[in-house]
């Protein structure tokens, strides 16, 4: 049996956590298993880099990024592999590009075009086990890329994907996905089991256990996914096509605070408008998450809408001109807010989801600014202030009263 392990920056910290993540990998390939294994930048080794890269230049190129931030999974990889081979395992370690990882040319945030799978293949068939540098590839100029944040989990799915692994088991600083986020919720519970498209909807709404792009491409090619702890020896949380029927409308509250509210008044009231605002945001690659449209006076109307913290700005500029040509008002942004969601399968067939989340945040005297619903989720936009409260009290109302299909 093929089995894809990915492990994050975290579970390869230090010396011992290198050590423990070599135990866990050569535990399986004792069970007569092939493994892959793909590995994140030790611990803040990344952050790290990217802070160098500002003392030497603040507006460095993005290819040059890529080549700098490259060089923590090697590092990752090296260390990993030296301590199988210390435990007497045949390993080899592989950089991006030599395991066939093909991208296009978009620095910092490249998307995976091909995996070329003859080297990894010759490894495997020589009983090695493999060891992948995540998040990185390398484009048709064979200059090296990354993928972004949360890469190496996209990477380790893509793998899992072409070589038609088993599983792909990912292993992080938390032992599954819980019904909140365990932190902060004394009484979230783990799953275990959540469909694709639920996980995907609490990986796009801040829940930080999966990177929302390695979902995606999960549910793409059915790959099955295991989110598990690195630091206890327990079965994790299965993500897959369809899950069991389990007694709760709801499988998980989440909170983001990652959220900037742009704020657009008075615009003229004629066709067109819309078009034309979320236009420009497009050009600039910005994604749009909650809309609201409300009638002004005069023949106007004001559009508020969120999107991350960190394009607030850039939203902002981009929209300016349009702005200053129409006349509108004003436009402005603000990140004192956060967003907070449900997310379930269950409750596309049950009515009052909704209104009884509505109901517990205005008996805890929080207000509610804007509504996004879907077939399987409800976000409201509160002050950041409230978010935890919020969280909590949401929490308790789906799951404490144990809310049953």
């Amino acid at each position: 049996m093929l089995i894809v392990q990915k492990f994050g920056g975290s579970s390869v910290a230090n010396a011992e956590c290198v050590f423990n993540v070599a135990e866990i990998v050569t535990e399986k390939y004792k069970e007569g298993n092939k493994i892959i294994v793909v590995v994140s930048a030790q611990g803040d080794t990344t952050d790290d880099l990217i802070e160098k890269a500002r003392e030497i230049n603040p507006h460095a190129s993005r290819r040059e990024m890529d080549m700098l931030l490259s060089a923590g999974e090697q590092i990752s990889i090296a260390l990993l592999a030296m301590a199988i081979e210390k435990m007497g395992f045949p390993v080899v370690s592989l950089l991006g590009w030599q395991a066939g990882f093909n991208t296009n040319s978009t620095y910092s945030s490249a998307r995976i075009k091909r995996i070329q799978t003859e080297r990894i293949k010759a490894e495997l068939d020589k009983n090695n086990i493999v060891v992948v540098a995540g998040f990185q590839g390398v484009n048709r100029f064979g200059d090296i890329t990354t993928l972004g944040r949360g890469g190496s989990d996209t990477s380790a799915v893509a793998l899992a994907a072409v070589m038609n692994a088993e599983i792909c088991q990912i292993y992080t600083d938390v032992d599954g996905v819980y019904t909140a986020d365990p932190r902060k919720i004394k009484n979230a519970a783990k799953l275990d089991e959540i469909t694709y498209d639920e996980m995907l909807e609490l990986a796009t709404l801040g829940a930080q256990v999966l990177n929302n792009r390695s979902v995606e491409m999960a549910k793409k090619y059915n790959v099955e996914i295991e989110v598990l702890s690195s630091k206890s020896r327990v079965p994790g949380t299965k993500v897959k096509e369809a899950a069991k029927m389990e007694k709760m409308l709801i499988k998980s509250a989440a909170k983001d605070t990652n959220v900037a509210r742009v704020m657009i008044v008075g615009i003229p009231d004629v066709p067109g408008v819309a078009f034309q605002i979320f236009s420009r945001i497009a050009k600039a690659h910005i994604n749009v998450d909650i809309i609201l449209q409300s009638v002004g006076r005069d023949k106007t109307k004001d559009i508020t809408f969120t999107v991350a913290a960190d394009k607030g700005n850039a939203a902002v500029a981009a929209l300016k001109e349009y702005i200053d040509m129409v006349g509108a008002k004003e436009i402005s942004f603000d990140t004192d807010v956060a967003k907070i969601s449900i997310v379930g399968a269950g409750m596309e067939t049950h009515e009052g989801v909704a209104s009884r989340m509505f109901e517990v945040l205005g008996d805890a005297g929080i207000n509610i600014q804007m509504i996004s619903t879907s077939e399987i989720k409800v976000s409201v936009l509160i002050e950041a202030k409230d978010a935890d409260r919020a969280v909590s009290v949401v929490h308790a109302a789906f799951f404490d009263d144990s809310l049953a299909l």
